[in-house]
């Protein structure tokens, strides 16, 4: 099969499932991985797609800024099977006699059903949904934050009286996100949030960014956590590959969530 005609069946294989995974497609057309990545950048390049850590999307513009939030429905639903992977893969990094912080994002409420039940361990929240959830775990010791209540579905304090509370805790290991993810770090979209998520990294040992590919290359309206204070960021192969490799400049440690 020659290069155009091989190329005009991977666009046909995006516009038909959303989505490639380069090693899918070096099976089916029987060719080296390297001989199908270089196919997809050339194809990035003429506009055709959008290249991935694993694969290629359908080429669209991105969004830079987003501010609305989610509505409950959305934030606190099933999840997608790529925010799971994420979601399990960071609650495996919890360990016994932890003290761990959770926020109000959808991402760490699909950590609730990951959560380890075999192991005692302290949990610190700053949002009244996940503190509902937590409060009757045996395992648990649950404390929550407080603050002024807030008028959004998370039901989350980032006030100065949350920032104050949260200073007197010393963290083991806390699971941050925001609206958007890149080379910078995480950005959210307002001058609170952002506050709250760098008062929760100093208290911290470790901080891990949790970050579902819709957010990798998006920047918000505030930046909150420095990529260079970021231990550990968990994505999925979803991610755009021109970001990831910019954020691997920063030696940030990057780990792909497994669907399977």
């Amino acid at each position: 099969m020659l290069a155009e005609e091989r190329r005009k069946r991977i666009l046909e294989l995006i516009e038909r499932d959303g989505k490639v995974i380069a090693k899918d497609l070096a099976i089916q057309f029987e060719m080296s991985l390297d001989s199908i990545r270089r196919d997809l950048t050339i194809m990035e390049e003429q506009g055709l797609l959008q290249k991935t850590y694993g694969g290629a999307i359908l080429h669209g513009p991105t969004p830079k800024v987003r501010t609305m939030p989610q509505k409950e429905s959305i934030r606190y639903g099933v999840g997608a099977p790529h925010e799971n992977a994420i979601s399990k893969l960071a609650a495996s990094f919890i360990k016994k006699n932890d003290t761990v912080f959770l926020g109000g994002a959808g991402i760490h409420y699909g950590m609730l059903k990951y959560l380890p039940k075999d192991i005692p361990y302290t949990i610190v929240t700053n949002s009244l949904k996940i503190a509902e959830h937590i409060r009757t775990q045996e395992n648990i010791s649950a404390y929550l934050i407080g603050g002024k209540l807030r008028e959004v579905s998370s039901g989350s304090m980032i006030d100065c009286l949350a920032m104050e509370m949260m200073r007197k805790f010393s963290l083991d290991i806390c699971f941050l996100t925001g609206g958007g993810v890149n080379a910078k770090g995480i950005s959210t979209s307002t001058p609170e949030a952002a506050a709250f998520a760098q008062t929760v990294s100093s208290v911290a040992q470790k901080v891990v960014c949790l970050a579902p590919h819709e957010k990798i290359g998006l920047e918000m309206f505030m930046q909150s956590i420095p990529m260079e204070d970021i231990d550990i960021l968990i994505t999925d192969l979803g991610a755009p590959e021109k970001t990831i490799q910019e954020i691997k400049k920063k030696k940030a440690q990057i780990i792909f969530a497994d669907l399977h």
